[in-house]
């Protein structure tokens, strides 16, 4: 489509790691057809392992407003997000907000474009744990419910929208934007070399990443985890970036004290990523590590009750574990026991042109919105 130089302009608001790879694929395809668009980085992310590098290893450009809110309670956090982009948002003057995933960005940028009347579209819909206890439920939940478009990863993600009584015209399975970012660098992944920087030998090994309220907040179950951790990496080297939130409960419940357990700092996209393509197991709270394992085929260890995303378990090889669970489960893994035989099953859609799809919704919104038949 033709962009009318000066038009306002599609804003994707962006504020932590896995928004950035999320937004990659969106960003290039809306570009590759002329429309205007601006980033705003809120800074939820700000220092260079979980903002700076993906921006460079995506090629995402440079975010044209970056908020610098930083870190904070989760009601300090939002409140600064509410100030900051609501005068972001009166600067740029949007034709539609687009929001990722469940972070605080993500539920500001929601209730910000609510209270300003602006349209507005969620990428990655309709995911639900339905556990309330987790921030990110609530964000994802309110993001859905206020979004002019809902973008789906999965059927079961399209059916929890409908049960919700979000409009059909709405909702749009797309896919999962977050496997097109994989698919574009994955012929760049080098699982030796980043083995050897972070200093494990050869052979097998294991990943870790946890960083989840539920898991570092309270202090029986990181102690708990702490102890599996150390059981695991008697068997197997475990390599561990330590995320800046739960490091201090992690390390007072002993873990850098585990033999075996490499505890190094955050890493890029390529460098994480590269592990845990060359991983014999993935220990983890992450969403999009779930997802990435269930591509890569790698045993994915899941230490939560439960998963906003159980198509990783159906369609890959997520499992969801107890940290008492956490030894026995590694010692399968190790062994071979993955479940079903074979490769896993790639979830419908989740083919590296999710991006390309929600570009086309947009065209489509936008070519209606200038023909004045936009809802």
């Amino acid at each position: 489509m033709t962009v009318t130089p000066g038009a306002r302009p599609l804003v994707h608001v962006v504020g932590a790691r896995p928004n950035f790879v999320k937004a990659a694929p969106v960003i290039r395809a809306l570009a590759a057809a002329g429309v205007a668009q601006r980033v705003v980085h809120t800074g939820q992310h700000y220092d260079e392992a979980l903002s700076g590098v993906f921006f460079a290893e995506l090629e995402l450009p440079a975010p044209d407003l970056n908020l610098g809110v930083g870190s904070g309670s989760h009601a300090r956090q939002t409140a600064a997000l509410l100030v900051a982009l609501e005068e972001a948002f009166e600067t740029l003057q949007p034709a539609l907000v687009i929001d990722y995933g469940d972070v605080n960005s993500t539920l500001a940028a929601a209730l910000v474009a609510a209270k300003l009347h602006l349209p507005q579209a969620h990428v990655e819909a309709g995911l639900r744990s339905f556990d309330m206890e987790m921030p990110e439920e609530v964000n994802r939940r309110v993001a859905d419910a206020l979004a002019d478009l809902c973008f789906a990863t999965s059927a079961e993600a399209v059916d929890n929208l409908r049960r919700e009584g979000v409009p059909a015209e709405r909702i749009h399975l797309v896919g999962n934007s977050m496997i097109d970012s994989l698919e574009v660098v994955r012929p760049r992944l080098d699982s030796a070399a980043t083995r050897a920087a972070v200093g494990l030998a050869d052979g097998p090994y294991g990943v870790v990443t946890l960083h989840r309220p539920g898991n570092v907040d309270e202090p029986q179950r990181t102690r708990a985890l702490v102890d599996g951790l150390a059981a695991a990496a008697a068997m197997v080297p475990l390599v561990f970036p330590v995320h800046p939130r739960g490091r201090a409960a992690l390390e007072a419940a002993g873990l850098a004290g585990v033999p075996g357990l490499h505890l190094v700092e955050p890493l890029g996209y390529l460098a994480f990523l590269s592990l845990v393509a060359g991983a014999a197991v993935v220990i983890t709270d992450s969403g999009g590590v779930q997802e990435e394992t269930t591509i890569l085929g790698v045993p994915c260890l899941t230490v939560r009750p439960n998963t906003e995303r159980p198509v990783t378990i159906t369609h890959g090889t997520n499992r969801l574990i107890e940290p008492s669970e956490l030894a026995a489960a590694v010692a399968g893994a190790l062994a071979g026991r993955r479940g079903p035989a074979g490769p896993p099953l790639r979830p419908l859609l989740w083919d590296g042109h999710a991006g390309e799809r929600i570009a086309d919704v947009l065209l489509a919104w936008l070519r209606d919105r200038e023909a004045g038949t936009a809802p």
